[in-house]
């Protein structure tokens, strides 16, 4: 799935899943430490729990940040599953 997030530096986010699994996430653009080891660390994680970990985050005054846009994406697939 490619899910365009708002609001933050990335602006494109690449995720791959294997029913409720997160295969692999790849984030185009924003702060490539952080968004390689966000995508990193949910790699094999459930869908839900990595929503879990994730809904809210902020980046300094944003009210949203990349590993939150990245929640949302999940949120989008795991609607979409069922």
């Amino acid at each position: 799935m490619h899910y365009k997030p708002s609001g933050v530096c990335s602006t494109g986010i690449d995720i791959e899943t294997e029913g409720s699994i997160i295969k692999e996430v790849r984030f185009t653009n924003g702060c490539s430490g952080n968004t390689q080891g966000v995508a990193r660390l949910i790699q094999g994680m459930e869908i839900d729990e990595a929503i879990k970990r994730l809904s809210g985050i902020k980046c300094g005054l944003r009210p949203t940040s990349c590993p939150d846009q990245l929640a949302k994406a999940l949120t989008i697939i795991k609607n979409e599953a069922g």
